[in-house]
């Protein structure tokens, strides 16, 4: 049965790197899971106060990582916040619209028609926001992909 219970809480580790380029996956609710299904299948023991404190903290770097990547890509491109909400819709949206690449078009796509529908930015201008918004992300993903990679470790210390 140990087999079985670590390949689920593997899975779930795994599934929360997916995450980190496919945003309609919440990544840290993943995480989460695999420490849940840890705790149901061997003890709850391990996760002290210091345990929980770390990991809550490592989830508010997560979230914050998030949002300032694609902020301080957008602006350090010359963005508003039309880009950025631009960015964030395309993120959510391009999958869906485009698989596969719409991970990728979809937010620069989006800062680019922010920015060109809200303040009416010349098309060149646009296109460096998108390039700033796709920066973004892909920063956004490693600094949440090396937290998380943080928590997971941090768990399989207490645990193992």
């Amino acid at each position: 049965m140990d087999f079985l219970y670590w390949t689920l809480i593997a899975i779930c580790f795994v599934v929360s790197f997916i995450g980190l380029v496919y945003p309609i996956i919440p990544s840290v609710l993943f995480v989460a899971l695999g420490f849940l299904l840890y705790g149901f299948f061997y003890s709850f023991e391990p996760y002290t106060f210091l345990f929980v404190l770390i990991q809550g903290l490592l989830v508010a770097a997560l979230f914050a990582a998030d949002y300032l990547a694609n902020l301080i890509g957008v602006k350090k491109f010359g963005g508003t916040k039309a880009g950025i909400w631009g960015s964030t819709i395309g993120l959510l949206v391009g999958p869906f619209l485009i698989p596969g690449l719409g991970i990728l078009i979809g937010p620069f796509l989006g800062a680019v028609i922010g920015e060109l529908v809200v303040h009416r930015t010349n098309f060149q201008n646009a296109i460096k926001i998108g390039f700033g918004s796709l920066v973004g992300f892909f920063s956004g993903a490693i600094s949440k992909g090396i937290i998380q990679a943080a928590m997971i470790i941090y768990f399989l210390i207490v645990v193992l």
